[in-house]
C-alpha cells in the first residue's frame, strides 16, 4: 500500500503530459529501489536512522509511526525531480511560441464532486495507514497509542482544511475585495494535515495535532504558491501537499512529541519533543536534529538516485508524449474518447492527429523512441538499384 501510494503521488503531477512507458518505468524503480532504502532506514532494526536498531542514532533515532518521511515526503521529492525534468504543461507558463505570460494560466478539473469523493476517501483510508501504524492493538499501551493516532487524524485533517480555506479567503479579500472560499484549496489543506500528522500521530497531544494541522494548512499554501513563481508545474498540487506536508511532520515530531505518548508509542522518551526538552530545563535538540537528518537523507537520496534516471527516461524520448496528443488531450489521443463528453477539442487537431499517425504505418519504433522510417529507406534503395540495372543495360 505504501510503495502505490508513493507512485501515486508522482503520478498526479506529471498527469496529462507523461507518457505510459515513463509510468512504469519510474514506478518499477521507484517501489522495487528508491523507496525501500528508505523505508529499511527509518523502520528496520538494522535500519541506520531507525529507532527500534540496537544502537540507534544519538541514542534515539528518527520517530515516523507511518511514513511521513519515508513515504510522502519521498514521494514529493521525486515528484519535483519528475516535473522540473518533464516540464510545464501546454499553455500553463508559455504561449506555442514559448512566450512566458503575464500570469499563469489555471487548467481547471473536471469535477469538483469528484475531487471531494476522493479526499474523503483518502481521509478514510488514512485511519487504516495511521492508527494501523502501530501493527499491533494487542495490549493496553498499544491500543492507547491506535487510539490517539486516531483521534489526532481527525484533528490534524479538520485543521489543515480550515486553515487553508480561510487563510485563502484572507488573501483573496485583500487582493480582489470579494470573501469567496476556495474548495480546491480546502481539499489539499486537509490532505496536507493528515500527511503531516501521519509521523507524529502517536506521540503528540491532540492540541499540538491541531496546531500541526494548522501550520500544514500554510505550508501547503506557500509551497503551490512557490512552485507557480518557479514555473514548475504540479498538475495536482502533489508536491506542496506530499513533500511540504511530510517534511513538516518530520520537523513537527521534533518540536512536539510528548515524553508520556514517545514512551506509550515506542517504549522510549530520553529524547523528547524540543518544547518539551525546554519544559525540562535542557534545551537538548537531540530528536530535531535527528529529524533534520532524516529530512536531508530522503532528499539526497531521492535526488542523487532519480534524477540521473530520469534524466535518461527523457534523453531517450520514453517521458513526454508528443504535443499534438498532449494538446488533443490523453484521453482522445490513448484512451480512445472523451473521460467527457463536453470536452472541447478542435476537430481540426483531431484530424491532424489521425493523419499524423496514419504516416506511422511501416515505421518501426527504435530502443530511443525515435521513429525511423524504414520504409522510405527500402524504397529509396530500391528506386537506386533500379537506376544501376538501367545504366547496366544501356552500357
Amino acid at each position: 500500500a505504501f510503495c502505490c501510494a508513493l507512485s501515486s503521488i508522482v503520478a498526479g503531477t506529471v498527469a496529462e503530459r507523461c507518457k505510459m512507458t515513463a509510468y512504469l518505468f519510474y514506478s518499477t524503480f521507484l517501489a522495487g529501489f528508491v523507496y525501500p532504502v528508505v523505508a529499511h532506514s527509518f523502520w528496520s532494526v538494522n535500519g541506520w536512522l531507525s529507532n527500534t536498531n540496537t544502537d540507534p542514532l544519538f541514542g534515539s533515532g528518527a520517530v515516523d509511526l507511518a511514513g511521513s518521511g519515508p513515504v510522502h515526503m519521498t514521494g514529493g521529492c521525486v515528484a519535483i525531480v519528475m516535473a522540473v525534468i518533464l516540464g510545464p504543461r501546454m499553455g500553463r507558463f508559455y504561449d506555442r511560441d514559448g512566450t512566458p505570460y503575464d500570469e499563469p494560466r489555471d487548467i481547471a478539473g473536471h469535477s469538483v464532486a469528484l475531487q471531494f469523493l476522493g479526499t474523503f476517501c483518502l481521509w478514510f483510508g488514512w485511519y487504516g495507514f495511521n492508527p494501523g501504524g502501530t501493527l499491533f492493538i494487542s495490549s493496553a499501551s498499544f491500543g492507547d497509542a491506535a487510539s490517539l493516532a486516531a483521534v489526532n487524524t481527525s484533528i490534524g485533517a479538520a485543521a489543515g482544511a480550515l486553515s487553508a480555506m480561510f487563510t485563502h479567503t484572507i488573501i483573496d479579500e485583500r487582493k480582489t475585495g470579494i470573501v469567496t472560499y476556495d474548495l480546491t484549496s480546502t481539499m489539499n489543506g486537509c490532505l496536507t494535515g493528515l500527511v503531516a500528522i501521519t509521523a507524529p500521530c502517536a506521540t503528540v497531544e491532540p492540541w499540538a495535532a491541531f496546531v500541526i494541522g494548522m501550520i500544514a494548512g500554510w505550508v501547503y499554501l506557500a509551497g503551490s504558491f512557490l512552485l507557480v513563481r518557479l514555473k514548475i508545474d504540479d498538475a495536482v498540487d502533489a508536491i506542496p501537499v506530499h513533500f511540504g506536508g511530510g517534511l513538516w511532520g518530520l520537523l513537527s515530531v521534533g518540536l512536539f512529541t510528548a515524553p508520556g505518548r514517545l514512551q506509550t508509542a515506542f517504549g522510549m522518551d530520553d529524547h523528547v519533543g524540543w518544547f518539551y526538552e525546554w519544559g525540562r530545563g535542557s534545551g537538548n535538540f537531540t530528536l530535531m536534529g535527528i529529524q533534520i537528518i532524516a529530512a536531508l537523507w530522503i532528499i539526497g537520496w531521492v535526488g542523487a538516485v532519480m534524477g540521473p534516471y530520469i534524466y535518461l527516461l527523457n534523453y531517450f524520448d520514453m517521458l513526454r508524449i508528443d504535443p499534438l496528443e498532449e494538446e488533443v488531450g490523453m484521453d482522445i489521443s490513448r484512451h480512445k474518447g472523451p473521460a467527457y463528453e463536453i470536452e472541447d477539442v478542435s476537430q481540426d487537431k483531431r484530424e491532424e492527429l489521425s493523419e499524423k499517425r496514419s504516416s506511422y504505418a511501416g515505421m518501426d519504433r527504435s530502443l530511443s523512441g525515435r521513429f525511423k522510417n524504414n520504409k522510405k529507406k527500402t524504397e529509396d534503395k530500391a528506386a537506386n538499384e533500379e537506376k544501376a540495372v538501367i545504366g547496366t543495360e544501356t552500357a
